[in-house]
């Protein structure tokens, strides 16, 4: 089944919009050269989706409020999510989520997303806004997960792409177990700034930063990925793909033994009554 999607672009960029999940589905350079991974359902079938009002997931699949649990997936609801179309013009798009009984059920919190899409020269921003439309402090949770090609389409091979960090990253790591954030810290792979990428580097799952010290990184000499105010970073692939993830975090996956208040789980930010909390980042062709 085909889902409504929308197109915009500038002379160096182009890029379409599903309403489902407000997900980024196709990615283009001036050339027509996609950027994006396309999806493929044999391998992996998202592309870049927003994970909202959670990152990760949380212990048994319930998170916890005022003693109550609630069922919800992975990454929470907002990527198979129908959303509206609010405004588009040739060069941007905004899209809306708000609650309803089917969201309570998984998080009982009374919220609008929007979602704006806005391409510039060469780079396609994105920016999530978070409003909490409770009379009580509201905790969430959102991150970026776009996929892009691994090799990208400028002739370099699958062997020496590698993302380059914007500063020093000595912190240790840590990896999923079970879908949950490791208690155990593991070496940071990266190398005086430099990640070169390999399979070997995902047969345990993501690398997922922590502690980050970075807010911006080059991906294959040719992507630059921003992501200003967003602290936590995970790199994902499944090994032998032709994607990597580079995904912008605020907030992670429950640390293994928490089975706490969602408001208490690390990562969460509380958003205040009437507040609105944004969450960005941009994807860059430098070429």
């Amino acid at each position: 089944m085909a889902f409504p999607t929308v197109s915009i672009s500038t002379t160096a960029l182009s890029a379409e919009i599903s309403a489902i999940g407000a997900e980024l589905v196709r990615l283009q350079d001036r050339a027509g050269a996609d950027l994006l991974w396309d999806g493929d359902p044999a391998v992996w079938n998202g592309r870049s989706p927003l994970l909202f009002p959670i990152v990760g997931e949380v212990k048994g699949n319930r998170l916890k409020v005022a003693g109550k649990a609630y069922e919800i997936g992975r990454h929470g609801f907002a990527r198979t999510s129908t959303f509206a179309l609010i405004r588009s013009d040739a060069a941007s798009c905004t899209w809306r989520l708000e609650s309803s009984e089917a969201t309570r059920r998984h998080y009982p919190f009374e919220f609008r997303l929007d979602v704006t899409y806005r391409i510039e020269d060469a780079t396609l921003h994105m920016e999530a806004e978070v409003t909490n439309i409770n009379a009580v402090v509201m905790p969430v949770s959102f991150g970026f997960h776009p996929a892009l090609r691994w090799p990208l389409p400028y002739g370099k091979p699958r062997a020496a792409h590698e993302i380059v960090f914007e500063r020093d990253e000595p912190a240790p790591i840590r990896r999923p177990i079970d879908g949950l954030l490791s208690a155990a810290q593991f070496a940071t792979p990266v190398r005086a700034r430099h990640l070169l990428l390999h399979d070997d580097l995902f047969e345990e799952g993501a690398l997922v930063f922590d502690t980050l010290a970075s807010r911006s990184v080059l991906y294959g000499e040719a992507v630059r990925v921003d992501f200003p105010r967003m602290p936590h970073l995970g790199i994902w692939t499944k090994p032998g793909a032709g994607y990597v993830c580079i995904e912008p975090w605020q907030g992670h996956a429950s640390p293994e033994g928490f089975d706490g208040e969602l408001a208490d789980k690390p990562g969460v930010i509380a958003i205040t009554p009437g507040a609105t909390e944004s969450f960005a980042m941009s994807i860059s062709v430098e070429r």
